[in-house]
């Protein structure tokens, strides 16, 4: 092999090699929720083609709220939904929905639109097609990393 079929091999193993971090390997570091007067760790989160941010970090076994403010008309976004908690809420256009959630465990919990292309990482390490959004629960006040 020539030297410049040797470089371009190279250069493609190391794109797609890139690509599979990029997409499907690589962690979200995420926010960590803030603390309110009333006992509830909050987060607002924007959904517009996707949701921003992407992970949130909480305190197990403490309330959490996370408010939803949908900024765009996709039906696919119309509706959350919480498999680990039973729980679903609509989310219409530009309004700020609350969702309030009891993770009880530390651990990873996921949700996603009714069609599931907005799905995150679940607790049982069931991994969707698109990740785009983690609840990930701590024992400690500090974030985990």
């Amino acid at each position: 092999m020539t030297p410049d079929r040797w470089i371009v091999t190279v250069a493609g193993i190391g794109l797609v090699a890139f690509i599979i971090w990029f997409f499907w390997l690589k962690r979200s570091k995420g926010i960590r929720a803030a603390e309110t007067s009333g006992g509830y760790q909050e987060a607002m989160i924007l959904v517009k083609g996707g949701y921003t941010p992407d992970t949130i970090v909480v305190r197990s076994g403490r309330p959490v709220r996370l408010n939803f403010r949908r900024e765009e008309t996709a039906s696919c976004s119309d509706k959350v939904i919480f498999p680990d908690f039973q729980r679903s809420a609509d989310l219409p256009t530009g309004e700020t929905i609350a969702v309030e959630l009891m993770p009880k465990e530390p651990g990873e919990f996921g949700f996603a639109c009714p069609m599931g292309s907005s799905a995150a990482a679940s607790s049982s390490n069931r991994r969707p097609a698109c990740q785009c959004m983690t609840i990930r629960t701590t024992t400690s006040r500090k974030a985990p990393f």
